[in-house]
């Protein structure tokens, strides 16, 4: 396990670029990026190990930054699932193609890590795809061997980021193999209230540390978005609520020395539909033209 510190999810892909259509950012945009990001933070969070990962390793590493990586697999879907609303059902070729491919990305985070052994700080071998509606559905005694099968590749902590309600519920054969569990926290989505929030994530972590006394667990995602449609209360996401979460979150994980990455550092106009309120385009805490939003704004609010 790796020591506290001050942490955020990274995904730096801007207008016009997206991980779907292969889209990624150049050098120069992640350099500005992660000399943003290095100021705030100790660590970072990747999703994948695409060519995106690859550059932001290569920029830590050409510019000495601190920030290390905790980089991860986007698994696909093994099993079908109608209960997805979108993309989730898989024919029997399908489902044979992403078990094998699931190992192979497997393999190729293992290289990147190993290329990149001091930039990175752990690996996750998935991202809540045990939730009831992910459309890369796995089993997760599937999720407990792909652990097993990365920790024989690498000498980093392993992992695999899930949503706290399904850690408790489906989680057991993977906290087995796990060197730390990671859990998603978001009071938004659960429509709480900014005032009710941060007991939400406290009652997350009490309870998933209950169910699992004897590991270490981290927050890998939990945020507020700044706006949003009607899939969340409209009233609640904006900048001084957002600030104001932060804040509470930040003093709470500080004082019992928990380290939580925030979701996310700048919006992502990718994500989602075509309506540009829905609230997947807005967690970030910097615009997605790099200026920052109120949490950042005032020097003697940022969270460091």
């Amino acid at each position: 396990m790796f020591e506290y510190g001050k942490a955020v999810c990274y995904s730096g892909y801007r207008e016009g670029q997206s991980p779907i259509h292969k889209m990624y950012p150049s050098y120069e945009e992640i350099s500005e990026d992660l000399k943003i990001l290095n100021e705030y933070f100790d660590y970072i969070r990747l999703y994948d190990g695409s060519q995106h990962a690859q550059t932001v390793l290569k920029v830590i590493r050409d510019h000495h930054l601190k920030l290390k990586v905790m980089l991860g697999v986007e698994p696909g879907g093994e099993i079908s699932n109608p209960n997805c609303p979108w993309g989730g059902l898989h024919s029997e070729e399908e489902i044979k193609f992403n078990k094998i491919n699931n190992f192979k990305q497997l393999d190729n985070i293992a290289a990147l890590a190993n290329q990149y052994k001091d930039e990175v700080l752990a690996v996750s071998v998935g991202n809540e795809c045990t939730s009831d509606w992910h459309s890369g559905l796995m089993d997760p005694l599937t999720v407990a061997s792909h652990v097993k099968y990365l920790k024989s590749l690498i000498t980093h902590p392993v992992t695999f980021c899930e949503g706290a309600y399904y850690w408790m519920t489906k989680g057991k054969p993977i906290a087995a193999e796990v060197d730390f569990i990671s859990i998603h926290s978001y009071p938004l989505w659960q429509r709480v209230s900014l005032e009710n929030a941060v007991q939400m994530n406290i009652k997350d972590f009490e309870d998933n540390l209950r169910t699992y006394p004897n590991k270490n667990i981290i927050f890998t995602e939990f945020g507020w978005a700044t706006m949003s449609n009607e899939q969340m209360d409209s009233t609640q996401t904006n900048e001084e609520n957002q600030e104001k979460y932060l804040n509470m979150v930040d003093k709470w994980s500080e004082k019992n020395q928990i380290t939580m990455f925030i979701f996310e550092a700048f919006d992502e106009p990718w994500k989602g539909s075509t309506n540009p309120i829905e609230p997947e385009k807005h967690w970030g805490i910097f615009n997605v033209d790099r200026t920052p939003k109120k949490c950042f704004t005032n020097p003697n609010k940022k969270l460091r």
